[in-house]
């Protein structure tokens, strides 16, 4: 298939129709590397990425649950539930890891947005590679709780938990922008 051609064809699969196999660890080293390779103004390196195999996902996600029920004593089975399995629906699980250097000359944005490269780079890689992924945030994305559990420094944030696997069953297509909505010319 051509480069193209992927882009054309990229889906998200839901992580809960993701099912074993997942990469093995010569696939996963293989799709990391390459996920590795994009733009980065200053060659700072602004990003990192944190395996979560399945097992260590079960554990990462009671860990989760336990954060919730700490905040909202009242929080509902279902809240506590999908935390627990929030990690360990697929058979892996890559974190990317934003890294901010703050008053540098590569503006913070740019930084970011070169870990949001990796995270896009891991979906394509893995479709590449015949897997299903998806691209999830939610609360733990956004809490410095939740960052402190996963190791994260006071500058580092998680931007996406993407969850690879086989995909169960096809994608289904969503409606997509299209050229003429999307592009325009500027002239002087």
């Amino acid at each position: 298939m051509s480069l193209i051609e992927l882009l054309r064809q990229r889906r998200s699969h839901p992580s809960r129709q993701l099912v074993d196999p997942g990469p093995d660890p010569a696939q996963l080293r293989e799709l990391v590397e390459a996920a590795l390779r994009v733009p980065d103004h200053g060659k700072l390196e602004p990003f990192r990425v944190i395996g979560v195999p399945r097992a260590a996902g079960k554990v990462l996600g009671e860990r989760m649950a336990a954060i919730t029920r700490t905040r909202g004593p009242g929080a509902d089975a279902a809240t506590l539930d999908k935390d627990r399995s929030r990690f360990d629906r697929a058979p892996c699980c890559l974190i990317v890891v934003a890294r901010l250097t703050e008053g540098h000359q590569v503006p913070a944005q740019e930084q970011l947005l070169a870990a949001g490269c990796v995270a896009y780079n891991l979906l394509l890689g893995a479709q590449a590679l015949g897997f299903g992924a998806q691209w999830i945030t939610g609360w733990p994305a956004y809490d410095r709780e939740a960052a402190a559990l996963l190791g994260l420094a006071a500058n580092e944030h998680a931007i996406a938990f993407v969850h690879i696997g086989t995909a169960q069953g096809e994608a289904v297509e969503r409606p997509r922008p299209t050229f003429a909505a999307k592009y325009r010319e500027w002239y002087p």
